[in-house]
């Protein structure tokens, strides 16, 4: 497959470079670049990712930039076809991912600005957290097309959730079907409807309480990864989510993902950035895809909806 295009991930923690990794081991671009405000950070991962072509066996060009405070440094963006924020504070052992709506908010908006000035064209995708509210507050502050502004949640959500369907029923993870929509959060809405094993329904292999642990566990996915890390958060999982959504843009795939997309009727549902399914392609969110729901899932949905919408009405002041 011929390389092309320019993919920028800003933030060079474990989960901006770990993203960047897997992006760049794609080869599909030709040039990854990783961005961060601490001096000398992003260069240095960039250094030794590239040293590591030659054993993995790929040619995109990874290019780290230290920025400033006043947008120093934000020129090496420019062109970027797909910007990933992951910029902000990780949460740690106590802490709600609400606890960091403050401070991640003004590190959010800084980048968004920068983005506005050097990428214009380009669709972001984000991950820092809260997610939900973040997600609409780079909107709101880069005024770009709702379908060019998405959050990484529940690709990730749904894959935890996979992942503890095979680990109970010990079975190959690839012959599990998962589906996670709503908040990335405390209203998170795991569907057991649309879950399945080997094409047989969940709820045929795994009694109702059952599966509700499961979900429960979803739901505190990533509180459980901090609790025993003490220090910092997910990231091998979040990364591989955050770089799966940028390659289906930079390939114009539009498969389906449960990404956190703005609303506009879908389910009956307006005005909020939400987790549902949609085809994602070079323009970002192609369109949202409305499944069947059961009246306990789609009241669910709803509800998340309503939780969310208020918490990100709280952005205007941030």
């Amino acid at each position: 497959m011929a390389r092309s295009g320019k993919v920028t991930v800003v933030g060079a923690g474990f989960y901006g470079s770990t993203t960047a990794q897997r992006l760049a081991e794609y080869d599909i671009f030709d040039e990854v670049v990783l961005t961060d405000i601490i001096d000398g950070k992003p260069e240095g991962l960039a250094l030794d990712l590239n040293q590591s072509r030659p054993i993995e066996g790929f040619e995109t060009k990874v290019t780290g930039q230290t920025t400033g405070p006043e947008g120093e440094g934000y020129e090496v963006i420019a062109g970027s076809e797909v910007v990933v924020i992951t910029a902000g504070l990780p949460r740690k052992p106590g802490m709600s991912r609400m606890d960091l709506i403050g401070v991640n908010a003004k590190i959010v908006r800084n980048v968004v600005e920068q983005v506005v000035t050097h990428a214009p064209d380009a669709v972001l995708v984000v991950v820092s957290n809260p997610l939900d509210e973040m997600t609409a507050l780079a909107a709101k502050v880069s005024q770009f097309p709702s379908r060019r502004v998405m959050g990484q949640a529940g690709l990730l959500d749904t894959a935890r959730f996979s992942y503890f369907v095979a680990e109970r029923l010990g079975v190959p993870v690839g012959s599990v079907r998962t589906l996670t929509l709503g908040s990335h959060g405390d209203t998170m809405v795991p569907v057991p409807s649309a879950c399945e094993v080997n094409g047989t329904p969940l709820a045929e292999l795994l009694g109702p309480d059952e599966i509700g642990a499961l979900v429960e566990r979803t739901r505190n996915g990533g509180g459980e990864i901090v609790g025993l890390l003490k220090t910092g958060s997910a990231y091998y999982a979040p990364s591989a989510a955050a770089a799966k959504m940028a390659r289906a843009i930079a390939l114009d795939t539009g498969e389906v993902l449960p990404v956190c997309a703005w609303m506009d009727g879908q389910y009956g549902i307006s005005d909020v950035y939400l987790g549902v399914e949609a085809e994602v392609d070079a323009t970002g969110v192609r369109a949202v895809v409305e499944r069947k729901l059961t009246d306990e899932e789609f009241t669910s949905l709803r509800a998340a909806a309503d939780a969310v919408r208020a918490k990100q009405a709280d952005i205007a002041s941030l």
